[in-house]
């Protein structure tokens, strides 16, 4: 697979990586550990090397078994992970934010531990705390840095003057946010900043949470514990109203002989060279078919791809209104 590297700084993935929070719930069910170790292995054999997890996600599950299926080829991936949140020993329930100096270091032991391995390679907070200054925040990851700890520093669903304090401590490599062709936020502040600072940008939910893909209508119903059954986005209404936007997505890629999936990926993936999409998934089908994204060249249809978007007003929140607090502006 085609490699691209995160901004200005040395770090190199594939151009798509892989978001495995799903393998450990929030969409559903979660699957068995002998089957999430062989999809993310599949991965490494279908050209990935970027992988993505935090202790948050299970909690802590997830990055014991991305920990388990990578230990083979820990030299040949990229491994990203996150700290920032407040989790409770004794029921493993999320209670807050927490980015004090002294618990991200303490967080990135366990990561370590979990992920067997002696470095993460990309270290995210993954909230910004109101409680805790960015510039102590990056000066923990920064000793953690020096210390071989952590190669990379990271940030997730900032704000753009968060950016710009933190790079001044110590550079960001990525940042990682949701960007898609259902939310194009980021293009206002957000992308413009990291170009002039030299920072990549890491997408998640490239896919609009499985909705681009053009597998989900008005009649869909989610599982119990599926996380969109939460999201003012996904109600039936917001999802007949924002069937023009799929049924767009659908012309191109019959136009193009793709699907749905790799018309969204490829529109990322066009928009700048340091844009790394980490799209999640349970099936290897859909693994397949997200890595074959990275061959679509959708670059004739661009300019008119983003016309007919902007004529459409997509419906619904992206998260619940008492989840809008996590995100920084």
């Amino acid at each position: 697979m085609q490699q691209r590297r995160l901004g200005k700084s040395n770090l190199e993935v594939s151009a798509i990586g892989l978001g495995c929070m799903g393998l450990s719930g929030g969409y559903g069910p979660t699957i068995d550990r002998l089957t999430g170790v062989s999809l993310i292995r599949s991965a490494v054999e279908h050209g990935i090397t970027f992988f993505d997890t935090a202790e948050i996600y299970g909690p802590f599950t997830n990055e014991e078994l991305v920990g388990e299926a990578l230990a083979p080829f820990r030299d040949q991936v990229v491994i990203a992970t996150k700290f920032g949140f407040d989790i409770d020993p004794n029921t493993n329930q999320q209670r807050g934010l927490d980015s004090r100096p002294k618990h991200i270091k303490e967080v990135a032991e366990a990561s370590l531990s979990r992920l067997r391995t002696d470095r993460i390679d990309l270290f995210y907070q993954h909230r910004v705390d109101p409680n805790v200054p960015i510039e102590e925040v990056a000066g923990a990851v920064k000793d953690l840095i020096q210390q071989g700890k952590v190669n990379h520093f990271g940030l997730s669903e900032v704000g753009v003057q968060t950016i710009r304090r933190a790079h001044a401590v110590h550079p960001v490599a990525a940042v990682q946010s949701e960007y898609s062709l259902w939310w194009r936020e980021p293009e206002r502040e957000v992308l413009p900043m990291l170009e002039e600072l030299g920072i990549g940008f890491v997408p998640f939910s490239p896919l609009g949470r499985g909705f681009l893909t053009g597998a989900i209508n008005e009649n869909t119903r989610f599982g119990n514990g599926d996380f969109r059954n939460l999201v003012p986005r996904f109600t039936p209404e917001a999802r007949k109203a924002n069937q023009a936007l799929v049924d767009l997505i659908g012309e191109i890629a019959r136009r193009n002989k793709v699907t749905h999936a790799q018309v969204a990926l490829a529109w990322l993936l066009a928009q700048k060279p340091w844009i790394v999409p980490i799209p999640g998934t349970t099936k290897l089908d859909r693994l397949e078919e997200n890595v074959g994204a990275a061959r679509v060249e959708l670059t004739l249809d661009l300019q008119n791809i983003n016309t007919r978007i902007s004529r459409i007003l997509v419906q619904g929140g992206r998260y619940p209104e008492h989840l809008e607090w996590m995100v920084d502006r």
